[in-house]
């Protein structure tokens, strides 16, 4: 199955921050959106999330994408800076990914308890379960917040830089829960400002640039060293360890 976009189109007031833009991805695949800063990626994500108004269409499996819950049924979402303003429990944080599958008033079910229980595990924050959600680090948050997300078991799962606040181990460790994920038929759409890491999970990357696509497919097509000269204006140190790339912005240019 694929998420289509065709023509997407997002405006903010008359400044166009997105131009059309059409892509076509497939289930079982993890793509990072990768470019520099102001170049549409968070606001291209909010959009096929159905979070600000765009022109164009969105359809999943063939059919039109439509709002409420039938759309939180297809795709989770998790922010860049997710943010709770009650001090709710992690468990009951993490619960909320299940709202789209039950009906107002109606308690867990056993399937929602395991499914709640199975993503605290996947983000490894279940020793933090009956913790307050705002006496946790930020890192901590970042992971509660993805087992949220999660738990909607949304065949597409939307994620603007998981792994920004994380120290490396964990890094590491939501990578590869995301590459898990798609690698089990689900489609996954992830922001990513370390390209080491997009390059080594991600099996597609689409590069945008100035509210347009400049390049996408494999990441050996879309990192190459002339176009993060001309796209992030930088001099790249590019190697291979254990047949995986290293990536590392080396000298700024211009």
């Amino acid at each position: 199955m694929s998420l289509l976009i065709e023509q997407l189109t997002i405006r903010y007031g008359a400044r166009v921050v997105v131009r059309p833009t059409t892509l076509r991805l497939q289930t079982g695949t993890l793509t990072a959106l990768v470019g520099p800063n102001g170049a549409g990626k968070s606001s291209l994500l909010k959009a096929i999330a159905g979070l600000i108004e765009a022109r164009g269409s969105i359809s999943w499996a063939g059919g039109a994408v439509s709002a409420g819950r039938e759309r939180a049924k297809i795709m989770a979402y998790l922010p860049q800076q997710a943010q709770a303003h009650w001090p709710v429990s992690v468990r009951d944080l993490v619960a909320l990914g299940r709202l789209p599958h039950r009906r107002f008033g109606v308690p867990l079910s056993s399937v929602d308890e395991d499914v709640i229980e199975r993503s605290m595990q996947q983000a490894e924050v279940s020793h933090l379960a009956e913790r307050p959600i705002h006496e946790l680090s930020g890192g901590e948050q970042a992971r509660v917040y993805l087992a949220r997300a999660l738990a909607v078991e949304a065949p597409v799962l939307l994620v603007d830089e998981p792994v920004a606040s994380l120290d490396p181990y964990h890094q590491l460790q939501i990578m590869a829960v995301l590459e898990a994920y798609a690698a089990n038929g689900g489609l996954v759409l992830a922001v990513l400002h370390d390209l080491t890491l997009a390059a080594r999970y991600c099996n597609q990357m689409v590069l945008l640039d100035e509210g347009a696509v400049v390049e996408q497919g494999s990441p050996e097509r879309v990192l190459r060293d002339e176009l993060l000269r001309e796209r992030y204006h930088i001099e790249a140190y590019l190697a291979e360890h254990q047949d995986q790339a290293v990536i590392v912005p080396w000298r700024r240019l211009g």
